[in-house]
């Protein structure tokens, strides 16, 4: 599995293999990694000793022992190398249902079971004719994420809305700065935090599709060039904070000083870890009640959307790339007002986020897995 402390499958790398060391004996094969790439010594230099030295990886090594591997897309291919081994597990989060016959066929002969990280994912497997799967939630770090320290210190006469994850068309940020204008041309104390760094063009320019706004991001610095697309689409600048890219257990801090989190996704085929983390600070959402959301939200612990229609994205010939759901812009800005003058129900709503996203450990996630070996 990869390793790192700012994006999603490294973080899942660095837990899983921490909290299945302390079941069993682990041998972590990964790239190499850095004290940077974990943000932590103690649990660096914990990884590295259970970390086999390679400088290249051999297809169809054999171990002696199960093996559990990341798959790293919708080709259901190891992320690293193809092994042999008594038990073979994958591990899967995808956001594209168009799974092709030949690559069910090809797992079907590798791996002796497939993991996904949602219910969504397991039921597009299981309709593709995979039927050996299980679905296991990611886990939160309860060191870092927690409601113990969740009221602001800071922006006390803003109402703070955060929004997350890499900027490109799936995680809907689109969404986000369209209901945005709405709330600040209605209300002058509206402030948008987002943490949206993509270093990946190609998904990132998959917000030209947007219908809903004007999308232009020059190259060059980022947030000279993330200003420029507020400033296009009516945002005031001066009401909005852009964040660079944070490592993972110091997002709390962040998340502390804000009001309530914004996910509008049009799919995720985990259930967002960073939607996970958040709520697990005792923190309300609204957010889109499609696919991995499915998974951890419930009308008690969000404000759900509910009001959803297909979203399709077809490439130039046609082609059917992506089947999504896509969360309505009137319901979305309806849930926004009605959270700005209820804020005494979204503590309430915040504190039931807390208690029912404590319940998802990293620990418990590593003790399903295991049992699957046994």
């Amino acid at each position: 599995m990869p390793i790192g402390a700012n994006f999603g499958w490294g973080i899942c790398g660095r837990y899983l293999t921490k909290e299945l060391a302390g079941f069993c004996d682990v041998e972590l094969i990964t790239e190499e990694f850095e004290i940077k790439d974990v943000g932590e010594d103690k649990e660096f230099f914990f990884l590295k000793q259970l970390k086999k030295n390679r400088k290249y990886f051999n297809d169809q090594e054999e171990f002696d022992s199960p093996v559990l591997q990341a798959i790293q897309g919708l080709d259901l291919k190891p992320w690293y190398m193809k092994v042999k081994s008594s038990h073979r597990i994958g591990y899967t989060f995808f956001e594209k249902d168009l799974i092709h016959s030949d690559d069910i066929r090809w797992a079907k002969d590798y791996y002796d079971t497939i993991v996904a990280g949602s219910s969504w994912c397991e039921k597009i497997l299981n309709a593709r004719g995979f039927s050996n799967t299980r679905t296991i939630i990611q886990g939160i770090d309860a060191n870092h994420y927690n409601s113990g320290k969740n009221e602001k210190s800071e922006y006390m006469d803003h109402f703070v809305i955060f929004s997350g994850g890499k900027l490109e068309l799936r995680k809907g940020q689109d969404l986000v700065i369209r209901a945005i204008k709405i709330l600040q041309d209605k209300y002058p104390d509206v402030l948008l935090v987002n943490l949206w760094y993509n270093q990946w063009a190609p998904s990132m320019d998959t917000m030209r599709i947007s219908p809903y706004i004007r999308f232009e991001m020059p190259k060059g610095d980022y947030f000279r060039a993330i200003n420029h697309l507020f400033k296009v689409n009516g945002i005031d600048a001066d009401r909005v904070i852009t964040l660079p890219p944070i490592p993972n257990n110091k997002m709390s801090e962040i998340y502390q000083n804000t009001d309530l989190g914004l996910f509008p996704n049009r799919c995720e085929g985990g259930t967002n870890l960073v939607l996970m983390e958040y709520m697990a600070c005792g923190k309300p959402v609204i957010a889109s009640y499609s696919s991995g959301h499915k998974d951890v939200l419930t009308d008690d612990n969000s404000i759900p959307v509910k009001s959803l229609h297909p979203f399709k994205v077809q490439d130039q010939d046609g082609n059917i790339l992506y089947q999504w759901e896509e969360p309505n812009l009137d319901e979305i800005v309806s849930a926004l007002e009605w959270a700005y003058w209820h804020r005494d129900d979204l503590r309430n709503i915040g504190k039931s986020a807390g208690e029912d996203l404590s319940k998802f450990t990293w620990e418990d996630a590593a003790m399903q897995f295991y049992e699957l070996f046994n």
